[in-house]
Formats: structure tokens, C-alpha cells, sequence
């Protein structure tokens, strides 16, 4: 039972940590809780983007409308991750530093699929399913060298902050956020601002520190319109909500 715990531990720690922690019982490594926390963090991340993005597909299978969804913008975002999730692979880091962008893609993927099926264009969505899925095995199936990985990568900042700000646009164009789940949307921003710290600690990589950097940005872009746009809303059905006639007016009328 021990070595299985040791062994489940490890997972989350180096042995010299692990000495650290259940031999010498020192807590106050700094350098230890750090790597511990980071890799904490990223399966936590990981964990999490596993359903990060499905409020927003049920929103759209639910009304069965895609209105307000930006198809530039989700096609900018998926190549941005796909880019960043082969860069991650085909370079060999952690998956607790980059393996929620697998998760993320996937359903960034079907986004786009349901934003195109439900525009009525049901061929052009399978079209893109298939290209999609051999563009991602050209890219992490070892067809592609890594220095040209590594030129994408950088591309993936301006990409990352275009399609984004596309999408604050048309919300800012239609004074609305229309089937943007706001659960997603404060998830995404919660799980960039982490990435910084997971990304620093794990990989070291100044390239995936920018991205994640530049991508927190966008995200608090968006979820900031999402909140005015809410206060806004209710606002104006308070203004709009009749009112009650006061019981001296409803007397006379009596």
C-alpha cells in the first residue's frame, strides 16, 4: 500500500521532493511547493477543460442556434490551440502543462461544426470535421518538424488576440453576448491566468508564457462585456416592467 502511494505521489513531485516531504518531513521548501502547487494546478486545469466548453455546445444544441457566435473567431481560437497542443506534444513537455488544450480542441471543434450546422450549411460542417481531424494528424504525427511548430507557435499571439477581439466585436456590434455561455467564458479566463504560473514553473517555455499571457487578456475582454451586457439587461427590463398602480389610483377607479 505504501509503494502504490509512493508511486501516486510521485506523480505530483520529483523523489527529491518526495524525500523532502515523507523522510525529512521538511514542509518549507519553497522550491518543492512550488513545482508541487504548479502540478496540482495543471491537472486541476486539465480536469476542468474537460467540460470547460460544454455549457456553451448544450446552449447551442438546446436553442438550437448558434446566433451571436462569431465562426472566425472559434476557427482562430482552434487553430490557436490545435498549434499550441501539437507545439506542447511534438516538444515533449509535461502533459499537466498542456494536456487541457486536447480537451479544448475537441470541443472548440464541435462548435464550429454545430455553428456551421445549425447556419444551414450541413455539408460544409462535415467538410470540416475531416479536414480538421487530418490536419491535426499531419501536425502531431511526426509529419511536421518542430522549428516549424515552433514559427507557428509564435504566430499563435496575434491569431489568439484577433479572434478573440472578433468575437468582443460582434458583442460589442449586436449590444449583446447572444449563445456565449458565460460559464465558459469565466472558466476559459480562470484556466489562461493559471497557465501562466503552470507554464513558468513547468516548461519555462517565454513563448507559452506570452500565449497564455496574451490569451488571459482576450478572456477578460470578454467576460468584462459579458457582465456589462448582463447589468445592462437588467436594467432595461426593470425599465420596461409595468408598474403597479398605487392603491389611492385604484380606489378612484373603483
Amino acid at each position: 500500500m505504501t509503494d502504490y502511494a509512493k508511486q501516486f505521489m510521485l506523480l505530483l513531485m520529483n523523489e527529491k521532493c518526495y524525500d523532502n516531504y515523507f523522510v525529512d518531513f521538511d514542509f518549507f521548501d519553497g522550491d518543492c511547493f512550488k513545482a508541487l502547487l504548479s502540478k496540482g494546478l495543471g491537472l486541476g486545469i486539465i480536469a476542468g477543460s474537460v467540460l470547460v466548453k460544454v455549457p456553451q455546445i448544450t446552449k447551442i444544441l438546446a436553442n438550437k442556434s448558434a446566433q451571436g457566435i462569431n465562426l472566425f473567431s472559434v476557427c482562430l481560437d482552434l487553430f490557436a490551440i490545435t498549434i499550441h497542443m501539437a507545439y506542447s506534444f511534438v516538444s515533449g513537455f509535461p502533459f499537466s502543462a498542456w494536456g487541457d488544450t486536447s480537451f479544448l480542441a475537441l470541443q472548440t471543434a464541435m462548435i464550429a461544426f454545430l455553428v456551421l450546422h445549425f447556419g444551414g450549411a450541413a455539408a460544409k460542417a462535415v467538410s470540416f470535421a475531416v479536414v480538421y481531424s487530418v490536419m491535426t494528424y499531419v501536425l502531431m504525427g511526426g509529419l511536421t518538424p518542430l522549428n516549424y511548430l515552433l514559427i507557428a507557435q509564435g504566430f499563435n499571439v496575434p491569431i489568439l488576440l484577433i479572434g478573440k477581439l472578433s468575437q468582443a466585436f460582434t458583442n460589442y456590434k449586436n449590444g449583446g453576448t447572444g449563445q456565449l455561455s458565460a460559464v465558459t467564458c469565466f472558466m476559459l479566463l480562470a484556466g489562461s491566468l493559471a497557465r501562466i504560473f503552470t507554464s513558468i514553473q513547468e516548461t519555462g517555455d517565454q513563448m507559452m508564457v506570452i500565449t497564455y499571457g496574451c490569451s488571459s487578456f482576450a478572456n477578460a475582454v470578454i467576460v468584462s462585456q459579458l457582465l456589462y451586457y448582463w447589468n445592462s439587461d437588467k436594467k432595461s427590463q426593470r425599465k420596461s416592467s409595468p408598474k403597479k398602480p398605487s392603491k389611492a389610483k385604484a380606489k378612484k377607479t373603483d
